[in-house]
């Protein structure tokens, strides 16, 4: 248990804090007891840039029923403090496209990306290589190396997913332009050959693709739309026919004569007869038969026939 008078030494605590940081002590947060012979006051920092830091007074006593000492003043981070992020090796941050030119980065020993070359490999064609040329290289790509590195390739940028392949009239694997890696990588992976495409020189998934396809076919139209027969109906010449005009002038001649024989309404009125001023209005069934004649030739002469400008003049 600790010693009560290391617990009750707030104000020995601060004059000592006060006594390091001058006005920068605030007010009293909490005591944290250490140990039997030990305590911590911790009081708020009213220092500028330390937003949430404590000022930690460490008092002791050598055994009970001695004075009350200091041990250290230090400036601590609290719970809500401003501090800065964890530290992280240079080799955990590194990422892709940091290296550059003339920068070194060597491999950690025990990455588990690679394996020596003298084990045997799930690979064909590394024990084909391993075969032919003896140890070769002195270490070679893991099963999880490859793993790796197909699943980076089949999400990154020129995998099926990506917004190029979801547009492109088919899949790399189907294009002339595609060559296949070799080894175990080669049912799924290949490297583009096309100098138009986006991923010329670039390990491409088999799904992916693009417009620059070796079978793309673009279908060639004529941008105006041609028909194979046109009717230009939107202008015709209208003749009226001889017959058509003496049906109608003898119309006309026939409903003046029958209108100046018994004289106009005005007339009839004069005479006090209603029904002789209607009967003389009234035209005679032939000139009826007349005009409607010459109605009907007029009609058919206006009726556009369906055939072009040339054919009408004919």
């Amino acid at each position: 248990m600790t010693d009560p008078a290391l617990l009750a030494a707030v104000e020995f605590a601060r004059a000592a804090a006060r006594e390091h940081a001058g006005t920068e002590v605030g007010p009293h947060v909490e005591v944290r007891a250490e140990d039997s012979v030990s305590a911590t006051h911790l009081f708020d920092a009213d220092k500028p840039g330390y937003r949430g830091w404590r000022w930690a007074v460490t008092v002791a006593i050598a055994e009970v029923g001695d004075d009350v000492t200091v041990s250290e003043v230090v400036l601590m981070p609290g719970p809500d403090a401003l501090v800065a992020p964890p530290w992280i090796p240079w080799q955990d941050r590194v990422r892709a496209g940091d290296l550059g030119v003339g920068d070194l980065l060597p491999t950690d020993p025990d990455d588990p990306r690679l394996a020596p070359a003298y084990l045997a490999s799930d690979d064909p064609e590394v024990e084909r290589l391993a075969v032919e040329v003896g140890l070769g290289r002195v270490r070679v790509l893991s099963r999880p190396g490859r793993l790796d590195a197909a699943d980076r390739w089949k999400v990154g940028e020129f995998g099926p997913g990506s917004d190029m392949a979801r547009g492109a009239p088919a899949a790399c694997g189907t294009c002339g332009f595609y060559l296949p890696v070799a080894g175990s990588l080669g049912a799924a992976f290949g490297v583009c050959g096309n100098e138009i495409s986006p991923a010329d020189g670039r390990a491409v998934h088999a799904g992916y693709g693009c417009g620059a396809h070796s079978e793309a076919d673009v279908e060639q139209i004529s941008p105006v739309l041609v028909a194979e027969l046109i009717y230009d109906d939107a202008r015709l010449d209208v003749e009226q026919h001889a017959e058509a005009g003496t049906a109608a002038d003898s119309a006309d001649d026939v409903s003046a004569d029958d209108a100046g024989a018994d004289g106009t309404a005005d007339d009839a009125g004069a005479d006090g007869s209603a029904d002789e001023a209607g009967a003389a209005g009234e035209p005679s069934d032939e000139s009826v038969d007349l005009a409607v004649a010459a109605v009907a030739q007029g009609e058919l002469a206006d009726e556009p026939s369906g055939q072009p400008e040339s054919d009408q003049h004919a």
